[in-house]
């Protein structure tokens, strides 16, 4: 076993909480991880228990480092978390009520009642729009599902919780505070707070206006610290518990997106990385802060000094598979009634691999839950196209993955204009990087280099060892893309330009024709 230094990563999502101990140089000595319950309450609200993922955290390292040597190599624990929870905190630090998750969009009405003007935009006002816009480089989400909607949610419908609250925290900063005792945010964890002025990337500072306008007290907001800083020495009853030593230190850490594009190793400018999971996203260093609003575009605060992070989401991604999987040909009712699902994305993959390229001209529009980027649109749906008496599920299987392909390569365009340059390929990372087959279709469908990175489902946890390792000064990010490794390296096949050509401008031909009719439906 490697005796070099190593972090202790937690990468926090929505569905468990996983634990791994990463060498500063990148190589996974173990990995664990927890189940975390969702909570949906009966107004529509998506929730998680704070001290469930603590209890998960504490059960996952143990676990971890029942193997025996692994934590006498520890220096540093880094999170990498998901983003836009809120959790409003006493002086104590004990949660008052669980988190609101990034999905939840009951604060919609009380957000939109906060920024109404007399000429409004996207649902605000235009000065508050472009005031936000100036200084922050966006705007918060008009559905609810940001910290800004979540604390004016809490101070309208709890208020008995809003006068006892002392901070409100991100999900990040939460675990930050239970590690130290610290109440802090980061560069990028405060940004959906909307409350920043980043026009200096290394000096991201609460704007006394902004904070005005958000209808929250001042004095609840945390101080701000780069993704960086050590923010204090992990506490001695956790680190007792843990049998880590007292001198391990806590470094700030980043949101997953953040962590993930240090991870995919893409940390020089304009370099992109895909993340494909059950949502997508495009990412890529810049040097500047600049917003597309018409593509719904922005860099952003990160985690690399100097600069800014261009992160194009789109909203549903691998979900198509899962919904595939869960809702047609695994759906348990009289016509299916098995009792076990066998590993159905290899199978996937194995049918797919063996379908001609175009799925037999059926179209798959991957929209199953509205869309993002390049154009937001909460009543976009999925379809599939053209089936005749000739297709099977085999072709429909590949469409799906082709589909998503065809998203994909829609949000690109946007993203190199953004960065004003055409980018000849990408590191890819997630659960759907693990796929041969669709790392093959994404480069065929794009015509653009795939870089498959190595464990790909570890970026975020290997982006937060490696924003820990920078911040104890044992690396720096500019060494990190000799780190990386990659599995294999996919070109487009020539043999397909011209087909899949043919079928992105019908892909968008669909878009332009069917998008008046979904709103119609689901409005």
């Amino acid at each position: 076993m490697s005796a070099e230094p190593a972090i202790l990563s937690v990468d926090l999502g929505t569905s468990s909480m996983k634990v791994a101990a990463i060498t500063i140089h990148g190589e996974v000595l173990g990995w664990e991880s927890e189940p975390l319950e969702l909570i949906v309450t009966p107004d529509g609200g998506t929730e998680q228990s704070p001290d469930e993922w603590w209890q998960a955290f504490l059960t996952a390292s143990k676990r971890l480092f029942s193997n025996q040597g692994i934590h006498e190599q520890i220096r540093s624990v880094c999170c990498s978390t998901q983003g836009e929870g809120t959790i409003p905190v006493d002086k104590n630090g004990q949660p008052l009520m669980n988190c609101i998750l990034w999905m939840d969009m009951r604060g919609a009405s009380a957000l939109e009642k906060q920024f109404k003007g007399v000429v409004n935009l996207t649902g605000a006002g235009l000065r508050q729009t472009l005031h936000w816009i100036r200084l922050t480089g966006g705007m918060p989400s008009m559905t609810g599902k940001d910290p800004a909607a979540h604390m004016l949610f809490i101070r309208d419908e709890f208020p008995s919780v809003y006068e006892r609250t002392y901070k409100f925290l991100n999900v990040l900063d939460y675990m930050n505070l239970k590690l130290t005792g610290r109440s802090v945010a980061t560069f990028d964890s405060i940004l959906t707070s909307w409350v920043t002025d980043n026009r200096d990337p290394d000096n991201i500072v609460y704007d006394q206006g902004l904070i005005e306008d958000s209808g929250i007290s001042a004095d609840k907001f945390p101080d701000i610290v780069p993704c960086t800083e050590v923010i204090g020495n992990l506490k001695p009853d956790i680190a007792r518990e843990l049998g880590l030593s007292l001198d391990v230190q806590v470094v700030a850490g980043a949101i997953d997106s953040t962590a993930a594009a240090i991870g995919a190793g893409t940390v020089e400018d304009n370099d992109l990385h895909l993340y494909i999971g059950t949502s997508s996203w495009m990412a890529a260093h810049v040097p500047y802060k600049k917003t597309d609003v018409f593509n719904s575009l922005a860099s952003v605060p990160c985690a690399i000094p100097g600069k800014y992070i261009l992160i194009a989401l789109q909203a549903t991604a691998g979900g198509n598979l899962t919904f595939l999987r869960d809702n047609i040909l695994y759906y348990k009712d009289e016509l299916m009634l098995e009792e076990s699902v066998p590993d159905i994305f290899k199978v996937l993959d194995i049918i797919a691999e063996r379908t001609p390229a175009g799925s037999n001209k059926v179209i798959y529009t991957p929209w199953i839950w509205g869309e993002r980027a390049p154009v937001e649109d909460r009543t976009l749906r999925a379809g599939l196209y053209n089936l005749s008496l000739h297709n099977t599920r085999e072709d429909i299987i590949r469409a799906f993955l082709e589909g998503i392909a065809m998203n994909t390569r829609w949000l690109l365009q946007p993203v190199e204009k953004f960065l004003k340059r055409t980018v000849p390929g990408m590191n890819i990372i997630g659960g759907g990087a693990q796929s041969d087959v669709w790392c093959q279709i994404l480069a065929d469908v794009m015509n653009r280099e795939i870089r498959q990175v190595s464990d790909p489902v570890c970026a975020n946890a290997r982006g937060a060892a490696w924003i820990g390792a920078v911040g104890l000064k044992e690396i720096q990010y500019s060494d990190i893309p000799d780190l990386i490794q990659f599995k294999h390296i996919y070109q487009p096949n020539p043999e397909n330009r011209a087909l899949y050509d043919e079928r992105f401008d019908v892909f968008k031909q669909i878009y332009r024709q069917m998008h008046k009719i979904y709103r119609q439906l689901n409005e």
